[in-house]
């Protein structure tokens, strides 16, 4: 069972810059792939950012704010996947969640094996 475990949100002001965490705990993840995904309030859940495990190939959501602002990596030795998040704004706001796929690609149809339970990102104005 892989427990993922998110950290680095908090409260931002806009235009600055975050770098989240997402570290499995549990046996060392040897699956196929990882990704962020955030969920505004009143808003439907949506994928940014995934990341192929053994590659380290990275692949994000159709959306230049996203692609243009925020990178996905990860540290093999650490079991930890990451998300920067640079010039941050209010639309930013939101629980952000990691995920974890045994065999596919997690992306936008937001097919996951296992998930975590976020780290809340407040950005202000």
């Amino acid at each position: 069972q892989v427990h993922l475990v998110e950290s680095g949100g908090g409260l931002v002001q806009s235009g600055g810059s975050l770098r989240l965490s997402c570290t499995t705990e549990g046996p060392i993840f040897s699956g196929h792939s990882m990704g962020w995904f955030r969920q505004g309030s009143g808003k439907e859940r949506e994928f940014l950012a995934g990341i192929t495990w053994n590659t380290g190939r990275t692949h994000y959501v159709d959306s230049r704010s996203v692609r243009e602002r925020f990178i996905v990596s990860r540290d093999l030795d650490k079991n930890t996947m990451f998300l920067e998040m640079n010039s941050l704004e209010s639309e930013d706001t939101a629980v952000y969640i990691c995920a974890a796929s045994r065999s596919a690609l997690v992306g936008t149809n937001g097919a996951a094996d296992y998930w975590g339970r976020g780290t809340t990102v407040t950005v202000s104005l």
